[in-house]
């Protein structure tokens, strides 16, 4: 576990950078593809992973299944590839681009530089970059979200539901992504404070700051488990670990402690989708992935592909929670009223829910 205060995107870029073991060049990418599919149409839509891979349960999924869908509608097959490391993401964007895709979507901030690169030296080949908005290459359109919307209606669940009056958050790496839940996250838990006369803390992340607590990558393992038991150890009864895999670390340490501590998931209902453990999700932030690659993927198939940002809000349904499941009799019985409520004042702009990393449109 690294307590490690996030920096500017150069910094951030490097940071990734260094957090991870570099292996040496990658080999050709493993492709999948149908021959009959993509001969009935000359849009060929694809897509690289992040280090997390297609079955993550959570953001690579969510990309790779929107992906899937607009290629169904389209009629044609698609080519997807997985990266293991840093180092696979120049190789990976350009080997889908020699066999021909007129598409290629990225998966994730940390897959920015070399998604511009590709880009720069591909100007006929499109690109979609899915949480980065930094990129100005004509021929990338990037698919971002504001989560600290809907991590602000999480962050007000949270301090409702916890009983001993301290939550907890760490993510994997401090990437924009990443940051911008744990900003609406403490935001919100500071909102209901405020409206309730209460002093709920939050552990692991400083809004003022922009200091707190990463585990250095997006795998689950040994420091994710490690950093969600230190907050368990500080008596925080409900997590929001931030990056994909590093929640399944988190459920166990919360298994292991005995402790009745709740969970909040990221990107997908993870209630719906994680393999163990699903009893203890309180909630989801849902960041919706899919819909907004499938969006992309069929405007571009039409023709209609520019630069101009996907932001996916509360207004367009872009991003919100996920139902309470097993816990919706443990929650207030005001507390779904509050929570539509506040969504309401957001969508009017009446509450202002703002992050350093929230996205420009």
């Amino acid at each position: 576990m690294r307590i490690t205060t996030r920096r500017g995107l150069a910094g951030i870029t490097t940071l990734g950078v260094a957090a991870l073991v570099l292996s040496g060049c990658a080999p050709a990418p493993e492709t999948t593809a149908g021959s009959d599919a993509t001969a009935a149409s000359d849009f060929l839509p694809c897509m690289v992973s992040d280090f997390g891979g297609f079955d993550d349960k959570s953001f690579n999924q969510a990309g790779y299944e929107g992906l899937q869908a607009a290629a169904g509608e389209l009629g044609v097959t698609p080519k997807t590839v997985e990266s293991a490391a840093e180092t696979d993401f120049a190789p990976n964007i350009q080997g889908l681009v020699d066999q021909g895709c007129k598409l290629v979507v990225t998966v994730g901030f940390a897959l920015s530089e070399a998604t511009g690169a590709a880009a720069t030296a591909n100007p006929d080949v499109e690109f979609a970059i899915i949480d980065d908005n930094q990129l100005t290459e004509t021929n990338v359109k990037p698919i971002v979200f504001d989560t600290a919307q809907a991590a602000f209606l999480a962050g007000y669940t949270a301090a409702s539901y916890s009983k001993t009056g301290i939550v907890g958050t760490y993510g994997g790496q401090p990437y924009p992504s990443v940051t911008i839940f744990m900003d609406g996250f403490a935001e919100g838990v500071k909102y209901y404070n405020t409206q309730k006369g209460k002093d709920v803390k939050v552990l692991g992340w400083d809004v003022q700051s922009q200091n707190g607590v990463f585990t250095g990558g997006f795998e689950a393992g040994t420091e994710a488990k490690s950093a969600a038991q230190n907050l368990i150890d500080q008596n925080a009864d409900v997590l929001l670990p931030v990056g994909g895999p590093i929640f399944q670390s988190a459920i166990e340490a919360i298994k292991d402690s005995g402790k009745d501590v709740a969970m909040i998931g990221v990107d997908s209902d993870l209630y719906e989708t994680a393999a163990t453990g699903n009893e203890l999700f309180l909630t989801s932030i849902l960041k919706q992935v899919g819909g907004g690659v499938s969006d992309v993927v069929t405007t571009a198939a039409n023709g209609e592909f520019d630069n101009t940002p996907y932001v996916g809000t509360l207004k367009n349904d872009g991003v919100g929670i996920a139902p309470f499941h097993d816990y919706s009799s443990k929650v207030s019985a005001d507390l779904q009223g509050e929570l539509d409520t506040i969504k309401a004042s957001i969508i009017s702009g009446e509450i202002t829910v703002s992050s350093p990393s929230s996205p420009k449109s």
